[in-house]
């Protein structure tokens, strides 16, 4: 049965054929470049011998050629930022944690675990400093950017310390963490301002102006803070916590710009970076996922990312934007220097002019730092830290006038507080002046009918005490016979209330018999007046 039916499918033929077309399959569209794509890929990677152990730290000199400094162990190595080859080595006795340049790149200072903080001379190779105060490890060191005589410096005691490295002293402990402060950064437009991140969360902004060594700002960032950088503008800084970049705005009061969690792991390092001499500022991370990103903070969106084959620990962008340093925890740096571009036979001919750029660029990039702009921190805060010469008019600025408590209770309309406050502190002319000021909101009958009963025997001591001296008894003797027409009923039969009464009726009755002596003579003196001026 089975052959005779493939005999007959087999012998059965098609009477018309359709040609089908085959699908087509569509291309994957490839993302298209963009400035930020191509100015990060064009750095090209060169192999720095394997330092054995983690790169905890990368700083770059700020002047020409802008030599660069890797903490890996117990060392720390200068590398030359044109061959990428190792020049200097700098022994320790325990981890390097942090290193830094001086402004002018002459001086290196390096924290480590032991709690000590020392300072080099590049050239020399020589320890001019060694700094030690850190009851604990020492996490992070940085030289304010044109200061060169101080240091800030954190560590696992939770001290910030302030430091005058000519004559190895502390200046200033700013206590205000309650963990392990764990990173640091000054600020670019103000020597006087730091910004510190601890393990309790928070970042405090500190300046060594203030003489009670308390902080001036403090943000809390939602985790433990890893690392922390100014922006170039002075106004805002980044911080890194687990796996999130956070932007805050001080000026704004600490208000929280953009947040972005594009890393899978812990953040362990920020920097900043420009595209290029004239491009805009970037921020870049790495993490412990193997990511670098790069951030556009303004926009608030991840521009570029690159991974590498190892958790990293550190990274660091030359001022000049021409080499790009990632250290990585196996002991790897991963070195990107830039693509230099083919010149035209024209540039060939300009060659020997540009040979003085690289001796200005210094100048070039301080001028450039020093420019005021209205977006920037310093333009606000510029000429508050001059002193004034001799020729100068010094203009004293005006202290605010402190109010005192019943001042306060008036301007909140709370009337009855503020005349009862004022009675306790027994200032008669404060006394009158807050009657007055009653009496012309005509408030003054209202805040004697609700008195209590010791209130009531307050205000009574004072007319009785204060009813008949001159200055003050047009007022109180009105008030004094307002007082005893609202509240008789409570005054009569109080003990408490008797003796007050008869020193008041003895008062009055005092002063009247005065005014009548007065009246007396004024009558005998009057006619012997008139008999005088004819």
């Amino acid at each position: 049965m089975e052959d005779e039916l493939r005999v007959r499918l087999n012998d059965h033929q098609p009477s018309k054929i359709f040609p089908v077309k085959p699908k087509s399959t569509p291309k994957p569209l490839s993302k298209p470049e963009t400035p930020d794509s191509r100015y990060w890929s064009s750095f090209k990677p060169h192999s720095v011998p394997n330092l054995v152990s983690s790169v905890s730290a990368v700083a770059f000199s700020p002047i020409h050629p802008h030599s660069f400094a890797v903490a890996h162990s117990t060392t720390v190595s200068l590398f030359s930022s044109n061959t990428l080859t190792a020049s200097r080595r700098f022994s320790f006795k325990d981890v390097v944690s942090s290193v830094s340049f001086r402004s002018d790149g002459a001086l290196l200072a390096a924290s480590d675990l032991s709690g000590t903080v020392q300072v080099f001379d590049v050239k020399e190779r020589m320890a001019l400093r060694s700094l030690r105060s850190h009851k604990a490890a020492a996490r992070f060191v940085k030289y304010p950017v044109h200061d060169k005589l101080h240091l800030v410096s954190g560590g696992d005691d939770g001290v910030v310390k302030y430091w005058d490295v000519a004559g190895g002293t502390v200046i200033s402990d700013l206590i205000g963490h309650k963990d392990y402060v764990r990173c640091g950064d000054c600020s670019p437009v103000n020597d006087s301002m730091f910004a510190t991140g601890a393990y309790d969360h928070t970042i405090k902004v500190w300046d060594a102006r203030v003489g009670n060594s308390k902080w001036i700002a403090e943000i809390n960032h939602g985790a433990p803070v890893e690392d922390i950088v100014y922006l170039p503008s002075g106004g805002m800084i980044a911080t890194a916590g687990l796996n999130s970049v956070k932007v805050w705005d001080l000026i704004g009061g600490g208000r929280m710009v953009c947040s972005m969690e594009s890393h899978n792991k812990t953040v362990t390092c920020l920097s900043v970076g420009r595209m290029g001499l004239e491009g805009e500022n970037r921020l870049v991370s790495v993490a412990l996922d193997g990511y670098m990103k790069v951030f556009d903070y303004g926009r608030g969106k991840v521009t570029y990312s690159m991974r590498f084959p190892a958790p990293l620990m550190s990274v660091g962008l030359s001022p000049d934007s021409s080499v790009r340093v990632v250290g990585g925890s196996n002991g790897m740096v991963f070195a990107g220097k830039k693509k230099k571009k083919v010149r035209d036979e024209e540039e060939k001919k300009k060659a020997s002019v540009m040979t003085s750029f690289w001796s200005v660029k210094s100048e070039v990039d301080e001028s450039r730092r020093r420019a005021l702009r209205p977006s920037y921190f310093r333009y606000f805060q510029r000429g508050q830290s001059e002193k004034p010469s001799k020729d100068d008019y010094l203009v004293k600025e005006r202290k605010g006038v402190k109010l005192t408590r019943h001042d306060k209770l008036l301007k909140k309309f709370r009337h009855k507080e503020a005349l009862v406050s004022v009675l306790e502190e027994k200032k008669p002319a404060d006394v009158v002046a807050v009657m007055e000021e009653l009496v012309a909101r005509r408030k003054i009958v209202k805040c004697v009918s609700n008195l209590e009963e010791g209130e009531l025997g307050l205000l009574l001591s004072f007319l009785q005490r204060y009813c008949t001296v001159e200055r003050y008894s047009k007022l109180l003797m009105a008030l004094t016979k307002k007082v005893l027409e609202t509240r008789g009923e409570d005054i009569n039969g109080k003990e408490e209330f008797k003796g007050i009464l008869r020193n008041l009726k003895r008062e009055v009755n005092q002063e009247i018999k005065i005014q009548q002596s007065l009246l007396e003579i004024q009558g005998v003196i009057a006619p012997l007046m008139r008999i005088a001026g004819r």
